[in-house]
């Protein structure tokens, strides 16, 4: 109940703030559509907590079939934006996003095999990691090239770097992996990147070499950047934000924090985060008190995921990492992201909810 109370006020938060950014544009259809969302987050939570994630994980073939057609699907019923990402489904005006349904089963699948691994005593075996990383692999290179997502991808990739250093891979394999990745990436950056994510990485370093007149790809960073300027300690008033008011696409979706910023202030943006952080520290806690290395890789999978879009999406409002269009977990407009947040968070619940006998989770080598 106090994961699902915590969630609860920063979505209800966020719903506030939606609505006076909407205000001037219609605000009714954003306001129901986010309510909606947190209704059937709310379900989505009850279920989670309540079915046994190993239920889950022994439907790995069907999940993996489904998770894989539903991406692939994007080609021919996939709706994007400017730049070619096609990210969406979209129904009757409502898109989902299957990266965000994904995500969750993801956390699931990845988790069990881990731990079973682990449980065998062969984690650290060679097959067994190149296994995870195919696995691991199919969805990053799934997502990062059919909906051109690249922001999206980065989050599984954290979730499973995470999930290994907390399952205790010898060190070893964690520098050939980070070795091998670091030979990939002049391959990436020659050949698989665009102009347009080259320039999107860049931009917060050297924006003045990327972007000289401040109107291009940089141009956002530098509206975030000015709306939370002007907010200062208390804002410029509910409702009044020249920025959060203004007709800008990503005022209620990637740029809410600034958004509020703007109009609440820096408080509110302190407020903000130490919400955020009360749940991702609730869900750490309870995966270390799990006993169960199932259990726990779940926790730490869910908590990464809320970590790391947290301090992206922050990161894109004051200008220290790059905009690729990540969510602010609660907060932002998005069904898709408020249900699989909803469901993950209820994850780490149906951990907490069903408690298993302890064990040491490092015994297993």
């Amino acid at each position: 109940m106090f994961l699902l109370t915590m969630c609860v006020i920063c979505t209800v938060f966020g719903i506030v703030m939606i609505y006076s950014m909407t205000s001037s544009y219609g605000w009714a259809k954003y306001v129901i559509v986010q309510a909606f969302a947190m209704v059937l987050g709310i379900a989505a939570f009850i279920v989670f907590t309540v079915i046994d994630p190993d239920l889950i994980a022994d439907k790995w073939l069907y999940l993996t079939i489904f998770n894989v057609l539903f991406i692939v699907g994007l080609i021919f019923f996939g709706k994007g934006d400017e730049v070619g990402s096609r990210a969406w489904y979209r129904f009757f005006g409502i898109g989902v996003q299957p990266s965000e349904i994904v995500k969750v089963i993801f956390i699931v699948l990845i988790a069990k095999q881990i731990s079973n691994y682990k449980e065998q005593r062969i984690l650290n075996r060679f097959p067994s990691l190149v296994k995870l990383t195919l696995h691991f692999g199919l969805y990053f290179g799934l997502i990062a090239v059919i909906p051109n997502d690249l922001g999206s991808a980065l989050i599984f990739l954290a979730i499973f770097l995470v999930m290994l250093i907390c399952a205790d891979v010898k060190w070893y394999w964690m520098g050939l992996g980070a070795a091998g990745v670091a030979a990939f990436i002049p391959l990436a950056w020659n050949f698989v990147l665009h102009d347009y994510q080259k320039n999107r990485i860049l931009a917060p370093y050297i924006p003045d070499i990327v972007d000289p007149t401040g109107q291009g790809i940089t141009w956002q960073m530098h509206l975030c950047q000015d709306a939370l300027a002007s907010g200062r300690w208390t804002g410029v008033g509910f409702g009044e934000g020249s920025f959060a008011q203004s007709s800008y696409n990503a005022r209620h979706t990637d740029c809410i924090f600034a958004s509020i910023g703007e109009e609440l202030g820096m408080i509110a943006c302190v407020i903000m985060i130490i919400l955020l952080s009360i749940i991702i520290i609730r869900c750490c806690v309870i995966g270390v008190r799990s006993g169960s290395p199932f259990g726990m890789l779940i926790c730490f999978g869910v908590a990464t995921a809320l970590a790391f879009q947290t301090f992206i999406n922050i990161g894109m409002c004051i200008g220290i990492t790059p905009v690729i269009g990540i969510t602010l977990p609660f907060f932002s407009y998005g069904g898709s992201s408020i249900v699989a947040m909803y469901a993950a968070v209820g994850l780490v619940s149906g951990v907490k909810y069903r408690p298993k006998p302890r064990q040491n989770f490092l015994q297993y080598q």
